[in-house]
């Protein structure tokens, strides 16, 4: 199926060339009906010659409703123009004309409808300035169809028309995340809740669980059935008009503007970044806008930047992403303003003086929305789920540009990631300059120095800084056994224990050597000694020659026969014991036996 917007002044014959097209009455109320005039969004549907499935929704032209009418045309990929033959190019064609142009659409057809009522050099007229009048938009070189809805004239050429032009719109994308914007919401007896909108992308099923993004809350709603035309279908893809049964929500809790999507695969924003496309230049429009997407309808604050490149501010968050259009209107006039690209779906709090100045310099110097590296390279730092989110990665099929690093679930910035192993790498080298017999610098000096998003880019920067981490601290790598001044006390004391392994010197001994505790700690990081409780040294190797003396003897042994065999006192065969223990060399039986495992 195809979705169709007719667009086109008040009183052009909009419904009544729709009504002709598909034999279906797109007004839906008594009011309209009666004052011959349309308020609201209609809808109906027929097929083509071709065979192709198409629905109208029909939009109403007067200027009052031109929100009405947005909501309508937002999410249709297909414009059905018109203008009466014979009143001819009107204000609100222009209303029209703009909201095409700033919404982007590109595939359409003009019909000069109320043909029984012009002359041909009239319809001539009116074509040439309809011409003019869309030169420069979408629809500048759209094929233009006569009709007279009255007698019939021209409506099987602009089926054909219509044909033709379907027939070159590009495949919308059937698999993939799912944005309906709603339009209608209403309660049918014994089935529900009932929500209707355009399908452009993604597939819907029946039994879906989607995420309801509401004027005031989010919820998860359930599709219990879907149709398209009237019909029942157990799925739906693009483009089509759907109408959901859903559960779990009241038709009053969702109203058009709202928007029903794929749970956790959306971004929701209240701050973008824009660039303008049409219209008025933003130096020169009112700060205060209704900023139109989709079916959405939504007060704003606009901060120019330049002509080209401003903030809007929205009164409440959309799923929004980069690249979106959007049709800014002056709410005072209700006139449109002109078309915006969202460039930025995320930008940065404006927190210190000069934030707004560098953010606008960026926003300025984008080329188009889509800017992988340039995300990346605007935050430092990203997670590769945000820029999906955002649809930065949906042509990119994983690839990794040039200039970014992928660590874990993060891009960085290639600039920012050496910025922060040099900083690490400064940082670690000045401590250990400073004070050779430090650890290194702990992770958590680490963590704050850098103030990295996400603690767990730490072991990447450390790695990718020539550094090495061990025992929650991060130091150059061999630095552990550089002991400096403290070298030769180490080694006489090593030379002590060599002779005399179970002997470990008194505290006074330790300092006379002027070994205090973090000459030892360093001395047991560079795998010079092993330190015990109580203040208890000995060599690393002083285990490996306990276990041989204690496997000689008769099992179970107690600690005094221990003690005897390491030719040593209790002082030292105590901790000594408890160590083999922890290491399952030894297993303590009771208060006074132990023994060797075998």
């Amino acid at each position: 199926m195809h979705v169709v917007a007719t667009a086109g002044h008040v009183d052009s014959g909009k419904s009544t060339l729709v009504r002709a097209l598909t034999g279906m009455e797109p007004d839906r109320w008594e009011e309209e009906r009666r004052r011959g005039l349309t308020i609201d969004l209609g809808y109906a549907w027929t097929r083509l010659p071709s065979g192709q499935d198409v629905a109208f929704v029909d939009v109403p032209g007067h200027e009052r409703f031109l929100g009405n009418m947005l909501a309508g045309i937002g999410p249709a990929p297909v414009v059905c123009f018109v203008v009466a033959a014979d009143e001819g190019w009107q204000a609100q064609s222009s209303d029209h004309r703009d909201a095409v142009a700033a919404l982007g659409i590109e595939h359409g057809v003009v019909v000069l409808s109320r043909a029984d009522r012009a002359s041909r050099e009239r319809i001539g007229e009116v074509l040439a300035r309809t011409r003019a009048e869309l030169a420069g938009t979408g629809l500048n070189d759209a094929p233009a169809v006569t009709v007279s809805a009255v007698d019939g004239t021209g409506l099987a050429d602009l089926r054909a028309a219509l044909d033709g032009v379907l027939a070159g719109v590009p495949s919308p994308t059937t698999s993939g995340r799912v944005r309906l914007w709603v339009d209608r919401s209403f309660t049918i007896t014994g089935s529900g809740t009932i929500v209707t909108g355009t399908l452009a992308a993604g597939t819907i099923a029946q039994g879906d669980r989607l995420q309801m993004l509401g004027h005031l809350d989010s919820r998860s709603v359930v599709v219990r059935g879907l149709q398209s035309c009237d019909t029942s279908y157990p799925a739906v893809g693009p483009v089509s008009r759907v109408a959901l049964n859903l559960r779990d929500i009241s038709a009053t809790d969702i109203r058009r503007g709202d928007a029903l999507v794929t749970p956790d695969a959306w971004p929701t924003t209240g701050v973008i970044g824009i660039r303008r496309t049409t219209g008025v230049p933003y130096t020169e429009a009112p700060e205060q806008l209704m900023v139109h997407v989709g079916t959405a309808s939504v007060p704003a604050r606009l901060r120019a930047f330049d002509a080209d490149n401003a903030r809007l501010v929205l009164d409440r968050h959309l799923p929004l992403v980069l690249g979106d259009r959007l049709v800014l209107r002056d709410p005072g006039s209700r006139l449109v303003l002109g078309g915006a690209r969202i460039l930025d779906g995320d930008p940065p709090a404006l927190r210190r003086r000069g934030d707004g100045a560098h953010w606008a310099e960026r926003l300025a110097g984008m080329d188009s929305a889509g800017d992988v590296l340039g995300e990346v390279a605007a935050r430092g730092a990203v997670k590769e789920e945000h820029l999906r989110r955002l649809g930065l990665l949906s042509g990119h099929d994983g690839e990794i540009p040039a200039g970014v690093r992928a660590l874990g679930e993060w891009w960085v910035h290639d600039p920012v990631l050496e910025a922060w192993q040099q900083k690490l790498n400064r940082a670690v080298r000045a401590l250990q300059e400073r004070d050779y017999l430090a650890p290194g610098l702990s992770m958590g000096a680490a963590r704050d120095l850098l103030e990295l998003p996400d603690e767990r880019l730490l072991a990447h920067v450390i790695r990718g800084a020539g550094l090495e981490q061990d025992g929650g601290h991060v130091r150059l790598p061999g630095s552990q056994g550089d002991l400096g001044a403290v070298e030769p006390a180490v080694a006489e004391l090593e030379r002590r224990l060599a002779a005399h392994a179970f002997q470990a010197p008194e505290s006074d001994q330790l300092a006379a050597l002027g070994l205090g505790a973090r000459e030892l700690a360093a001395a047991e990081r560079a795998g010079r000694v092993l330190r015990l409780r109580d203040g208890v040294v000995l060599l690393p190797s002083a285990p490996a020659f306990a276990m041989r003396a204690l496997a000689r003897l008769e099992q179970p042994f107690t600690t005094s026969e221990a003690r005897q065999a390491l030719d040593t006192t209790r002082r030292v065969a105590v901790p000594l014991l408890e160590h083999l223990d922890a290491r399952g060399w030894t297993r303590r039986l009771d208060a006074g036996h132990r023994t060797v495992v075998r």
